[in-house]
């Protein structure tokens, strides 16, 4: 994988580490399906000044690939983000983190599906990184994890982590014939345009008018649309381009560690053993998959 692709997946993943901090910050304001269609629109107007700034407008697909980009964009924009944010609504941070190191494997499993090789150099990379991430979350932070009480929240979450995993695979492969930024811009789009209707609903339902959402609010959406619903997924599949499935998706254990540094530096939390081993785990876990 080029120097670039690895730079910009830690982009990435610095970025969605954020995201569940701005996220709450969200919510608090306004109803969780109104936060995710609006970073959508932020996110949507970034890739259309993209295309104009670079002069590189997607071609109109055809029938198959609209098929497949509609059916993507289900799967790793309106969906993942609205079923997500409801379902941390419902469960603790806890349990949520927990399930949130099962994407990675979801990639493995789903990418040997469709024909990636699964040696055991992988394997064990990303069994290492697995063990980083448990570390750096530490024992107590395992301890809270409740399988009653949370079902709801816990299912809901899982399934956005699921489909994160299946956007990965199979939009590699449409990104593979229709080009990365392409594939990612328009899906983009098309999952911005569905999910107007269903915020508009949403807010009817609710009486909930978007003059009342805070600045505050608004600077955590607008966060969310530019960095981690544009440049985050631009970035990390422009990655795919370069690398299997199951060696860029890895680097989505990179985010816990990253979360815990993020907490340090603004929140003046200490940095405990836990972080720097499990950092390190992460890192020789990334490492041995990347060559696998």
């Amino acid at each position: 994988m080029p120097f670039k692709a690895r730079v910009g997946l830690l982009v990435a993943v610095f970025f969605w580490s954020i995201s569940y901090i701005a996220t709450k910050v969200a919510v608090t304001a306004a109803p969780p399906l109104t936060v995710a269609g609006l970073r959508l629109i932020i996110s949507a107007l970034c890739f259309v000044i993209y295309y104009a700034v670079l002069g590189r407008w997607p071609k109109l697909p055809g029938r198959r690939h609209l098929t497949a980009l509609f059916g993507l964009s289900l799967l790793g924009t309106g969906l993942h983000y609205g079923i997500q944010t409801i379902g941390l609504q419902y469960t603790t941070a806890a349990n949520a983190s927990i399930f949130a190191t099962t994407g990675p494997i979801a990639i493995v499993l789903l990418a040997a599906v469709m024909g990636e090789r699964v040696t055991l150099r992988k394997a064990l990379g990303v069994a290492l990184a697995l063990a980083g991430v448990l570390v750096v979350q530490g024992i107590e932070m395992l301890t809270q994890f409740e399988l009653g009480g949370h079902v709801k929240g816990d299912i809901l979450v899982f399934i956005s982590v699921f489909m994160w995993g299946v956007f990965t695979v199979f939009g590699k492969k449409v990104a593979d014939e229709v080009g990365p930024e392409a594939m990612i811009g328009l899906t983009t789009i098309i999952g911005a345009v569905w999910m107007i209707p269903v915020s508009g609903v949403e807010l009817a339902a609710r009486s909930f008018p978007l003059a009342s959402i805070s600045p505050k609010a608004w600077l955590a959406i607008a966060f969310l649309g530019v960095t981690c619903s544009f440049l985050g997924p631009l970035l990390y599949f422009l990655a795919l381009k370069h690398a299997e499935a199951q060696k860029v998706g890895v680097y989505l254990y990179a985010i816990p560690p990253l979360t815990y540094i993020f907490a340090a530096v603004l929140l003046g939390e200490r940095i405990g053993a836990n972080l720097i081993v499990g950092a390190l785990l992460v890192l020789g876990g990334v490492y041995i998959t990347e060559r696998g």
